[in-house]
């Protein structure tokens, strides 16, 4: 007896999209940018301004969850073939889920998300439609997908650009709702998404010699064994530098920067052992690393202002 939709769908969601992972990736997110948010829009605050409400919380929690969902539906379409010929172990490919099953449980839960947004604030889906778009762009390859596909680093930006989008939508659920415009500092938090990003992408594409397969893309093989955990290590940097830029903005970049200076120089190691001795055991934990960072990342975002102005609330109470 086949099993119910439900039932697979939930298969598929350990296999492929497992929200043990994702959850607390997109609650610390939110946290990131409605924190950044608020405390960019009052600078000089001594206290730090209060979040939005629940509804707030849980409408964009859910919307970047479909977001990250429906990402993940739309590659089912887009490497199709592919993974019929390569990988048919894959829920798809063996049969476990139809690619319109996906369509319909993706096209159901954005019209949920819709809905959540128009009654929270209907300016939102304004800003929603950037990130519809370039997501379908996305599927089609941007209409050159043999020229993309030949252009590792091309392919790469082109569809990491996707990040700064969803996290631009999350800052939007503070100052959108709130009838503002958007904060200072603002580019830098969306550059710290977008280097996250790729962090993570480029982690989960970097593999030792013997895991590599034939007709499955990877940065090693694209750009070698050494060049490509080191280009992991420059967008980690690199994300670190932007976040800290960011806190800036918010009164935060002692705490963040401290805080990030400690995270960054753990998380590289495991990349730097790679240029070193290439094994399964170090790609995975890049991969590992890359999760861990970018959460650390937002969880600094969010917190450090609140941290900051602790800090200095204590300092004046001990002068005092």
């Amino acid at each position: 007896m086949t099993p119910s939709l439900p039932r697979r769908l939930g298969t598929y969601q350990k296999e492929r999209f497992p929200l043990a992972a994702y959850a607390p990736l997109v609650a610390a997110a939110v946290f990131a940018a409605l924190s950044f948010s608020v405390h960019a829009r009052h600078p000089g605050v001594s206290e730090s301004p209060g979040l939005p409400g629940p509804a707030v919380w849980v409408v964009g929690g859910l919307t970047l969850l479909v977001f990250f969902f429906g990402l993940r539906v739309l590659d089912e379409h887009k490497d199709a073939e592919v993974d019929r010929r390569t990988r048919p172990e894959l829920p798809v490919p063996r049969g476990l889920v139809s690619l319109a099953e996906l369509r319909g449980a993706g096209l159901a839960a954005l019209l949920l998300v819709l809905v959540g947004n128009v009654l929270l604030a209907p300016t939102l889906l304004l800003v929603m439609v950037p990130v519809v778009v370039w997501a379908a762009l996305m599927t089609r390859e941007f209409f050159v997908p043999d020229w993309l596909q030949a252009r590792p680093a091309l392919y790469l930006l082109s569809h990491m650009l996707i990040m700064p989008l969803i996290l631009a939508y999350a800052t939007a659920l503070d100052w959108v709702v709130a009838g503002a415009g958007p904060p200072d500092g603002l580019l830098a938090f969306l550059l710290a998404s977008f280097l996250a990003g790729v962090v993570i992408e480029v982690g989960r594409k970097i593999r030792a010699p013997e895991e590599e397969r034939e007709g499955v893309g990877s940065y090693t093989r694209s750009w070698g064994l050494r060049a490509a955990p080191l280009v992991w290590v420059l967008a980690l940097t690199g994300s670190a530098v932007a976040g800290w830029w960011a806190s800036v903005h918010t009164g935060s970049a002692g705490v963040v920067g401290a805080a990030l200076a400690i995270v960054l120089v753990a998380s590289a190691l495991p990349a730097l052992a790679f240029t070193r001795r290439p094994t399964p055991g170090l790609a995975s934990r890049v991969e590992l690393a890359g999760g861990v960072w970018t959460l650390a990342l937002y969880l600094a975002l969010g917190a450090g202002p609140y941290l900051a102005r602790w800090v200095e609330a204590r300092g004046m109470e001990v002068m005092g």
